[in-house]
């Protein structure tokens, strides 16, 4: 051969080697079905609680105003003008404290003073208003130098003991509320007590549509008026409810349907479509199915599971597992 077909030969058999090499380089073997198993799973972290079985309360909250039932008009016995007052606003009286001096506008206008302090006239032109009740004193009309006339209101005594409040029940819910039943009043600063509703009055507001309760307070207390409370009344009660921790509950967008999520094993989680009884701020009744206490039930990290999940199981304080 000549070298010009040798090095023909050569460039054949390099290009055939790098195709050769190319083709074995590139091929890799298909993943098989073992090593897709081996990929790890998601699963998402939850924890669990069962149902409970205890008495539980359904109750409304509405709100009312403080007023003192027994108010006294404190009047003007004379007409002239006020000599003296010996009481200011928000001081507590006793029966048969004086409260005002008024002297007579004839006396007024009487200018030797001996004609006034004669006493053979037995008249000094001075005369005494006192308390007719025991209370505080919740209005102050006039002060010193003022003119009035006879009859005019100086001020106004409230008995503390009368104090009351005033419930304002929409119509219709009008048929939970009866006398005597009892409630319990939240005031503004979380405190509470204990109160009864004694009576309803037979109108109804035009405007709002609401009927008026009276509420007594169970013990004394010392309260001012026109402060707004809030009122609690058990609207009905039901012993052994099956009572599971309200985030437990999940809902569609329209608030018809119902569920909760159910372990059928340690890593698995169901749906179960459940109906819901009496709710408290924390806590709500499952009226059906009827759970056993065995039934784990997922109350946090359930929120957009599907209908079968993957889960595992967190540990967490106060947790009923």
């Amino acid at each position: 051969m000549n070298s010009f077909v040798v090095k023909k030969i050569n460039t054949l058999l390099g290009a055939l080697l790098l195709i050769v090499f190319s083709v074995l380089t590139g091929c890799h073997p298909a993943p098989t079905g073992e090593e897709e198993d081996t990929a790890p799973e998601a699963k998402t972290p939850v924890r669990i609680t069962s149902v409970s079985i205890k008495s539980m309360d359904e109750s409304i909250e509405l709100r009312a105003t403080s007023q003192f039932q027994k108010k006294v008009s404190v009047k003007a016995n004379a007409t002239g003008y006020i000599d003296n007052v010996s009481i200011s606003i928000g001081d507590d009286v006793t029966l048969g404290q004086l409260l005002f001096t008024i002297k007579t506008k004839e006396a007024n206008a009487i200018e030797n003073p001996k004609v006034i302090n004669d006493t053979s006239l037995n008249f000094s032109g001075l005369l005494k208003i006192k308390a007719q009740k025991t209370g505080i004193i919740t209005l102050l009309e006039h002060q010193k130098g003022d003119y009035v006339q006879d009859g005019d209101e100086l001020g106004i005594i409230s008995e503390a003991n009368s104090l009351i409040f005033i419930l304002d029940v929409p119509f219709e819910l009008h048929r939970y509320i009866k006398p005597g039943m009892p409630c319990t009043i939240l005031f503004p600063d979380n405190t509470t007590t204990k109160g009864t509703i004694r009576s309803s009055l037979p109108t109804v507001d035009a405007v709002s549509q609401t009927q008026s309760f009276v509420i007594t307070l169970n013990g004394g207390a010392s309260l001012p008026e026109n402060l707004i409370v809030k009122v609690h009344i058990v609207k009905s009660t039901k012993e052994k409810a099956q009572v599971l921790p309200k985030t437990a509950l999940l809902a569609d967008e329209t608030q018809t349907q119902f569920w909760v999520m159910k372990l059928i094993n340690d890593s698995t989680a169901v749906k179960i479509p459940v109906q819901k009884g009496i709710e408290t701020d924390t806590e709500i009744e499952i009226t059906d199915p009827q759970f056993s206490n065995s039934d784990r039930i997922i109350y946090n990290g359930n929120y957009g599971l599907a209908d079968t999940a993957k889960i595992f199981i967190q540990k967490g304080t106060g947790d009923n597992q």
